[in-house]
Parts: structure tokens; C-alpha cells; sequence
């Protein structure tokens, strides 16, 4: 498991009964997790006093409660800044656990001794993205949602990378790359963290278990030929992170290291699984 555990802005504090307790700067915050599914005794003063509340609604979906919190604020992660917001479907636009993979993109692009060109799909609010630009890296980074992308250049702000050479794409991910490849563009490193379930421009209906064996065939069709690495992310549950390696080094070869991403936990010590992630590398993988 790779574990993130260098914040000093978030801290898990505590979970139980398919809910965690979380400090989001100087804020505290209660939302719904699949993966906390013991019923652990809820002592941590948070649980009574949170600033916000994710409940979810028995008929689906869900809404904030006992919102003590400003409309947008700021945590850093080294460098970078990120706004957070208490956005739809129980999302803070920040996913911490993933802060370990923006480490290793900064050291992998670092120790490349040359330009990388790096595209980011289902980049999201844009934390891969920031990690790769202030690491040097030339990127394109696209997602489908527009609110989305104004929300990643508006965090390119806030950690002072305005400046940076960020193509900002609004598009459908697997579209886009079809365009790629037929206009000859190459890219050293890929980042990827598409949705378990979705649907295309046209309709088309998106499940990660039956499309990413092609997406990522499809992806291959972008990488240079030196490729640095292929980063790819899954909160799918029940796909294994052995699965992403067998699938991934069955479409380009190479190398492939997969582990679950972790949370530490203050009140117990122990740790959230938090979704998956595969490290591919031409050659040799290295940490």
C-alpha cells in the first residue's frame, strides 16, 4: 500500500460505520465512505461538532447539513494549493489520498534529465496537472466537465503556476486522443483516472471493467518512444490492483507496480483503503 501521510492541512481523523471524520484545513468535515464499513466507537470530539455533514438520502444521492463553512477555502499540499468547496455527491474537489501519486510525479519527471510532455485524462480539479507543471513538465489536461477545468486553472492560480506551459481541454477523454493520434502528437507520461461508470458524447455507456483493457490500447497510440510512465487510478470496487497491472503490462509491456492508496487514521492508528493505483514504467520500476 502506498500511503500518504505527509499532510499537514488534512488529517483522517477518525471512521466508522461507512462515514470518516476529516480536518480540511481548519475545517471539519463528516462524509459517507464505502470502506469503512466497521463500527468502530465514535469518541473523537469531531463527531459531535462537525462543521459540515454529508447525509446521504434513502431515495439516492444526498445533501450537506450543518454547513459551518465559507464557500471556498484553501489546503496545501508542499507547494501546491488547492481550493475545496462542498461540491455535489459529497465531493471537497480534492482527493488526499492521492498525494502520494503527485510525489511521484514530481520525482519521476525530476529525475528524467529531460522535457517531459505529460497528458492527464479525467484530470479532474487539476492536482496531477499542478504536480507535473511545477515539476517542469509540458501538459495537456482534459476533462469533460467544464466547471471542473475552470476549477483546476483557478487551483493553477492559487499555487502561483499560471505561467506554466497547461494546455486546459474541455473534451471527452477517449475523442480526444483519437484526434491525437491522428495528428501525430506524442506524450511522454500518462495520467489517468477515469470514472467507474459513465456515459459518452453520444450515449455511449462508459464501465471501467469492460472498457479500460481498450482505453488504454487506444492511450498507447500517444505514448512517445520514450515513454517515462503511465499512471492510472481506480476507485472501482473489486478491481483488483493486480488486475490494472495484468492489463496494463498486457498492453504496453514493461513494468508495473499496483497497490491499494492509503489513509492514515489519527484515532486508531490504522489505515483507509482508498481506491487503487498501477505505476508503469518502460524498464525497470522504480519507486
Amino acid at each position: 500500500m502506498w500511503l500518504a501521510d505527509n499532510w499537514t492541512d488534512y488529517e483522517l481523523l477518525d471512521c466508522s460505520d461507512g462515514e470518516k471524520l476529516e480536518r480540511w484545513g481548519l475545517f471539519v468535515l463528516v462524509r459517507p465512505d464505502p470502506q469503512a464499513i466497521w463500527k468502530t466507537p465514535r469518541l473523537h470530539p469531531g463527531w459531535q461538532n462537525a462543521d459540515a455533514i454529508y447525509s446521504r438520502s434513502p431515495s439516492g444521492g444526498g445533501q450537506w447539513q450543518n454547513s459551518g463553512v465559507p464557500e471556498k477555502w484553501q489546503v496545501s499540499y508542499g507547494d501546491l494549493s488547492f481550493n475545496v468547496s462542498l461540491m455535489n455527491f459529497k465531493h471537497t474537489g480534492v482527493f488526499p489520498e492521492q498525494a502520494v501519486n503527485w510525489e511521484f510525479i514530481d520525482s519521476a519527471i525530476r529525475h528524467a534529465e529531460r522535457k517531459i510532455s505529460v497528458l492527464n485524462l479525467f484530470a479532474y480539479t487539476g492536482a496531477a496537472t499542478l504536480a507535473a507543471a511545477a515539476a517542469g513538465a509540458d501538459v495537456c489536461h482534459v476533462d469533460a466537465a467544464k466547471g471542473m477545468v475552470a476549477r483546476a486553472k483557478e487551483n493553477a492560480g492559487a499555487s502561483m503556476l499560471n505561467d506554466r506551459p497547461i494546455r486546459w481541454i474541455v473534451d471527452d477523454c477517449a475523442k480526444f486522443v483519437e484526434r491525437e493520434i491522428r495528428r501525430g502528437r506524442k506524450y511522454d507520461a500518462l495520467i489517468m483516472d477515469p470514472p467507474s461508470y459513465g456515459r459518452g458524447p453520444s450515449g455511449e455507456v462508459w464501465k471501467l471493467e469492460d472498457s479500460l483493457f481498450d482505453f488504454i490500447k487506444l492511450c498507447s497510440g500517444v505514448l512517445s518512444d520514450n515513454p517515462l510512465f503511465v499512471l492510472i487510478n481506480s476507485y472501482t470496487t473489486g478491481l483488483s490492483p493486480a488486475t490494472l497491472s495484468y492489463i496494463t503490462r498486457s498492453v504496453l509491456g514493461g513494468c508495473a507496480d499496483s497497490r491499494e492508496l492509503g489513509l492514515p487514521v489519527t484515532a486508531s492508528g490504522l489505515t483507509l483503503p482508498c481506491g487503487a493505483t498501477c505505476r508503469w514504467s518502460p524498464n525497470i520500476y522504480s519507486k
